[in-house]
């Protein structure tokens, strides 16, 4: 069963080239201006908050119907953006496992996604492969971003708990190199 999934814009970039209003726009998320205007239950991505989005969330996404949201801001304002939403919310913040970029913005850079690619990629851990392609689907580099990350996304799907799938990032990435930089 698909999931409910959601972007909180904050309008720091621009809303022509923005994977969260394009998406809203075809029809496969709903976007909102407005923190109050969220949904009240379910999980917020947001890169900071140190918890791996892992199988023991997926629940809250479908047999609790909760919301998947992800907040929209620009990378450059990402910690003082997260810090304001996160007062004001109640949804439970999870951040994805290491994957790589496809968007021509940050390309192939490790965990630098646009907001499509980390609801695409929740989608696909949680077994909704049509839906996270077809979330990808109206954005030219879009496919590319399950076939640069088709592996980790599919050790990552069949993990049977977070430390797991933290486990295993190490098999794809070399995390060590990643935090130098």
């Amino acid at each position: 069963m698909p999931i409910d999934v959601h972007s909180l814009w904050l309008a720091q970039d621009d809303p022509k080239k923005n994977t969260a209003v394009l998406s809203a726009k075809r029809g496969d998320i709903t976007l909102h201006k407005k923190i109050s205007s969220l949904p009240k239950r379910g999980i917020i991505l947001e890169p900071l908050c140190g918890k791996v989005f892992g199988p023991e969330d997926h629940h809250m996404l479908t047999d609790r119907h909760g919301a998947l949201v992800a907040l929209d801001c620009s990378w450059k304002q990402i910690e003082s953006s997260v810090e304001s939403v996160m007062r004001q919310t109640r949804l439970i913040p999870r951040m994805l496992p290491l994957l790589l970029a496809a968007n021509p913005v940050n390309w192939g850079k490790p965990g630098k996604l646009s907001t499509i690619e980390a609801l695409a990629a929740v989608a696909y851990l949680t077994g909704n492969k049509d839906q996270s392609a077809t979330m990808l689907g109206g954005f030219r580099w879009g496919q590319r971003f399950i076939e640069l990350n088709y592996e980790p996304l599919e050790e990552y799907s069949v993990a049977k708990s977070s430390k797991e799938l933290v486990d295993l990032q190490f098999e794809f990435f070399d995390i060590d190199h990643l935090r130098a930089d």
